[in-house]
């Protein structure tokens, strides 16, 4: 938890804006790092999700999908045609689990009890159960549940057996939304929020709050305006201002989903709240984000961000870097049953369980 959040809770019930409680957001500090990128690297400081395994003798695996997430059936993908991704097969046929090589469960569809677990009798040797979760820590109950019954692990998080994040940054000759130094002209809006899960307990309803009392900020969704008929997407609507608010829902290690992405990609400057800037700067160079930990306040952040508004040149220093990149963002569900295909193929013959995964991921 980033150390705006962390103060954001014991000023939680003040009024929103008062000078006692804007001036415990003290400063976080800037981090000052060396940016490299090493070439043949698809991702900053990350191991590459999607890199594609040398040609191998490993036999064909079936994957079954035992929960479609949310319980919203889709097509299964050939994963060779969509994501080249050879010697998969998907299947979400339970009669498969007798003969399949992995299953793929859903926290939140067996946890919320719209799905049992796979029976343990007539489980195969050597199947291998994948745990596969996309929630924050703060929205994934009852993890007890499942200590010992796991082989593999699927999320956002960097350390997961399969990692696979909302979204990435790729060198610009690699496959991606190419991105380019947008122009600000076409810009009318300052500050833009969609948001459509409105708690008042959340920290980023309170950083709203506050931020919204020293400048303006357009804010859409169900909890706001309604996007504009034509827009098209929340890209397309954010692509109209100079700032996006980023903010999750909660703050956690590699809680960063496409909300960033959202604004990196209509060309907007993000201004974060989540895990901390050095997690961040995994993802993303350090000038390409504004972290609400880098200002000692709120009003601090709200006038740093009305002088880049009217400085074009000092807000081109936050968008230079986008020339030199493209942008991936993995389409979600299929794009994940490939990737978790792929990597059990490579672990065939290997055994493993997950015994602590309640510790691991609310670490």
């Amino acid at each position: 938890m980033g150390l705006w959040a962390r103060r954001t809770r014991a000023c939680s019930k003040r009024r929103p804006g008062s000078s006692k409680c804007d001036s415990q957001f003290f400063h976080a500090g800037l981090v000052a790092a060396t940016f490299l990128i090493l070439l043949g690297l698809s991702l900053l400081y990350l191991p590459d999700p999607l890199a594609l395994e040398p040609a191998t003798a490993a036999p064909e695996v079936t994957l079954l999908i035992w929960t479609h997430p949310f319980g919203r059936k889709r097509p299964l993908p050939d994963c060779l045609v969509r994501y080249g991704v050879d010697g998969c097969v998907l299947t979400d046929d339970p009669r498969a689990y007798a003969s399949a090589d992995g299953v793929l469960v859903h926290h939140r569809d067996v946890v919320g009890g719209n799905a049992e677990l796979p029976p343990e009798v007539g489980r195969p040797s050597g199947q291998k159960w994948i745990w596969l979760n996309y929630e924050s820590p703060s929205h994934t109950p009852s993890l007890w549940r499942l200590e010992g019954r796991f082989n593999l692990t699927m999320s956002y998080r960097t350390d997961s057996d399969i990692f696979l994040p909302y979204g990435y940054l790729v060198l610009k000759h690699g496959s991606g939304q190419l991105l380019s130094e947008p122009s600000r002209t076409s810009r009318p809006g300052f500050v833009a929020w969609v948001v459509s899960n409105w708690v008042d307990s959340q920290a980023r309803v309170a950083f709203y709050y506050q931020l919204s009392q020293y400048i303006q900020v357009d804010v859409f969704g169900r909890a706001g305006r309604s996007i504009p008929e034509g827009s098209g997407s929340v890209v397309q609507l954010v692509k109209h201002y100079h700032f996006y608010l980023a903010l999750e829902n909660s703050q956690h290690r590699d809680y960063i989903t496409e909300k960033l992405w959202n604004a990196v990609l209509a060309g907007a400057v993000p201004v974060v709240l989540g895990p901390s800037r050095k997690n961040y700067e995994r993802f993303l160079p350090p000038e390409a984000f504004i972290h609400v930990d880098d200002f000692p306040s709120v009003k601090a952040l709200a006038r740093y961000l009305a002088e880049l508004r009217r400085d074009p040149a000092r807000l081109q220093g936050h968008l230079r870097w986008r020339t030199g990149y493209g942008l991936r963002q993995p389409t979600f569900w299929g794009e994940h049953y490939c990737t978790a295909c792929r990597v059990l193929r490579k672990n065939l013959g290997h055994t493993q369980v997950v015994h602590n995964l309640t510790g691991w991921f609310e670490s």
